[in-house]
């Protein structure tokens, strides 16, 4: 089991989250290294929690199954937690966005590309939401009107750990 941990200052929003609905999903993107032979896939991958792959030569089903170049085994991936949002007060310990269940693969880096989706908050004192928030360059600042304050996420670290 494998969690996508986040860490960030949030100076006036709350609930940061990836925008992740059937409807709209958000592509998790990774970097992906087989735990059998340790190659890592040159490219960066993408899924989302809502579509289903057949695993091949098994009954089971996953959101990403990935075949190994190198050693040619199929491995698969699975969200089984989150996204979990994001508050204020957790940039101390960080927070478990998401919690995945991988077999024969292991996600090395996470990257919050901007083409696979968006982030959202919502406004700390005024509840005023952010939408097509962009993490992709590290920080992202914007403008509370109800508050006339600027809000903004900075030092934003991604790691990914054992759960």
């Amino acid at each position: 089991m494998l969690s996508l941990v986040l860490k960030a200052e949030l100076e006036g929003v709350i609930g940061l989250k990836p925008t992740d609905a059937e409807e709209n999903p958000y592509f998790y993107t990774f970097r992906v290294k087989c735990t059998s032979c340790h190659e890592v896939h040159p490219n960066w991958v993408s899924f989302n929690r809502f579509e289903e792959h057949e695993i091949p030569g098994s009954r089971g089903e996953a959101n990403f199954v990935w075949k190994c170049r190198m050693c040619t085994k199929t491995h698969s991936a699975s969200v089984i937690a989150g996204p979990h949002a994001y508050e204020a007060d957790e940039k101390k310990k960080g927070l478990k966005i998401l919690e995945l269940d991988c077999r024969g693969l292991e996600f090395i880096e996470f990257k919050p590309d901007s083409t696979q989706g968006e982030w959202e908050a919502k406004g700390a004192e005024t509840s005023t939401p952010f939408a097509e928030i962009d993490l992709s360059e590290g920080e992202w600042y914007e403008y509370d009107d109800k508050s006339s304050e600027e809000v903004s996420i900075k030092e934003i670290t991604w790691t990914i750990g054992r759960a």
